[in-house]
């Protein structure tokens, strides 16, 4: 329980509080929207104030008064430090290294931390289900220093193999990423509504470090769609501070702490 008499923090707000956490003392990140910008703004109001946030339409240096509703959304560009263009946001900054965090969510990964965001099931000529496609998503995977993914855990995200790899994480295992020249270190943390995950430092497996409070290991491997590896020294998020919890809370109802 929270302190400060706040209601329990959800398995969403978990998530969030526990992903912000890990921005701390990052100078960049390319933000995704969604559960990721949520998490990204949370950072810079709490954890890291200096945090520039970088969004793939151009702003650089963004300090929204609330969650933008798109990469579009012409709040980013009136708090940014400077807006450029699309083409220079991925060819001077993104591409050659020079922003620390990559911040990306996914429809499926799989136990390498590869990411489909493009279509489930059937063809790609005749999907099941069309996904919104890649967008930046691959660039930011490919040439970020380090990656952060926010996924809701389940079956259907965590697969054994996803129907289509959209943004590479550490493909098929060791070695892959440099023999196909990526400059990032990939994806080096999950944060889902369970607890983290990390890359195995020598399979690039994905593997449980930390569970929520009051979530068993049981719970995660069965949403999990393979045999999930658990690290021996497991450990436990701390929960969210009232602080947190209140700050995220009038974010995402709108208003600016």
């Amino acid at each position: 329980m929270a302190g400060g008499g706040l209601v329990r923090p959800t398995a969403d707000e978990l998530m969030t509080v526990t992903a912000a956490r890990a921005l701390a003392g990052h100078v960049s990140c390319f933000v995704g929207i969604g559960l990721p910008s949520t998490a990204a703004n949370l950072a810079r109001r709490v954890h890291n104030p200096d945090l520039s946030l970088i969004y793939e339409s151009g702003a650089i240096g963004a300090r929204p008064s609330r969650l933008p509703l798109s990469i579009g959304d012409g709040e980013l560009a009136e708090t940014a430090d400077a807006v450029v263009s699309v083409p220079e946001v991925f060819n001077y900054w993104l591409q050659p290294g020079r922003i620390d965090v990559g911040f990306l969510g996914a429809a499926q990964l799989d136990r390498f931390a590869n990411l489909n965001t493009t279509f489930v099931g059937g063809t790609y000529q005749r999907p099941t289900v069309r996904l919104p496609g890649s967008g930046g998503a691959p660039e930011i995977a490919a040439s970020c220093r380090e990656v952060f993914v926010m996924v809701r855990h389940s079956r259907r995200a965590f697969v054994a193999e996803v129907d289509f790899v959209t943004s590479a994480g550490h493909g098929t295992g060791p070695g892959f990423r440099a023999a196909w020249g990526l400059r990032g270190a990939g994806p080096v943390l999950v944060v889902t509504d369970l607890g983290v995950l990390e890359p195995d430092p020598v399979t690039r497996e994905l593997t449980l470090t930390r569970v929520h409070p009051g979530v068993p290991v049981a719970d995660v491997r069965a949403a999990t769609g393979w045999d999930l590896r658990v690290a021996p020294d497991l450990g436990t998020t701390e929960p969210p501070t009232s602080q947190e919890l209140s700050v995220l809370r009038r974010l995402t109802e709108g208003s600016s702490p």
